[in-house]
């Protein structure tokens, strides 16, 4: 077992290492998706169904990892339960509610970038579902802990941030014939991108929560991917919107 540990741990920190690798290359690349799709990246599909299929790793495996738990001897303690619980209600909204909801119907997306996401799901729900559901070395009165009880607060807020910030863009673009417009209100009165910083909130808010280094691998590729893709579409809307807000920042209100 601390043979299994330990490889899983090195793992883990691979991951981590990929992430600050991706980090660096999103810097100087925009991933070509999106309002930065271009060409050059390969044939396309439906964006719908690409979102849909490129997050279904991270609905499906962790119930597996569930059922499994179940039909071992050991049962999921309550902090497994409602950590999993926040997990799938976030990819439920990601797989299936965005995708429905996004005036995505006559966009496509690279296939190559499904792929990518594709696997970066499998591998992180993965690592992620393992930690947690495998190794599973909670207290039971870890639901009361300090770690616990912030991390799931902040997952829970980041949520909510994440959603209402979402919804502020499809009602721009319902409302609006342009495809795209400067969105207002809410959080977007401080930065461009509240959707991406709440999404970032539940994420660093699951690593608290969870207290594990598989947590933290996630939070640091979520940071990874959405804090560069925050910085160009900040100079994006600068670029296309001569009136867009100047003292408005790229993610973190008043900071950057």
């Amino acid at each position: 077992m601390l043979d299994n540990l330990l490889s899983f741990d090195s793992l883990v920190r691979g991951w981590i290492i990929l992430a600050i690798f991706t980090l660096i290359l999103l810097i100087f690349v925009r991933a070509p998706y999106g309002r930065h799709q271009r060409p050059g990246w390969g044939p396309a599909i439906p964006a719908r169904i690409g979102w849909f299929v490129m997050e279904l790793p991270s609905l499906i495996i962790f119930p597996i990892f569930w059922l499994r738990l179940s039909n071992s001897d050991s049962q999921p303690d309550q902090a497994v339960i409602i950590l999993s619980t926040l997990w799938l209600a976030h990819y439920f909204h990601r797989t299936v509610i965005w995708p429905m909801r996004a005036e995505i119907h006559n966009k496509t997306m690279p296939i190559s970038i499904a792929v990518f996401a594709f696997t970066f799901n499998c591998v992180n729900a993965s690592i992620n579902g393992f930690a947690l559901f495998v190794l599973n070395f909670y207290p039971s009165d870890w639901v009361l802990s300090f770690p616990f009880l912030i991390g799931s607060f902040l997952f829970v807020f980041g949520f909510l941030v994440n959603v209402s910030s979402d919804n502020k863009l499809f009602k721009l673009r319902k409302n609006d014939d342009r495809e795209y417009g400067i969105p207002n209100g809410g959080l977007y009165r401080w930065v461009t991108c509240p959707n991406y910083l709440g999404e970032i909130l539940e994420w660093i808010g699951w690593a608290i929560a969870c207290w594990s280094l598989a947590g933290v691998s996630f939070a640091i590729w979520v940071i990874a991917n959405l804090a560069p893709r925050a910085r160009s579409n900040h100079q994006w809307y600068h670029e296309k919107f001569r009136d867009y807000p100047k003292d408005r920042k790229i993610l973190v209100p008043f900071i950057w």
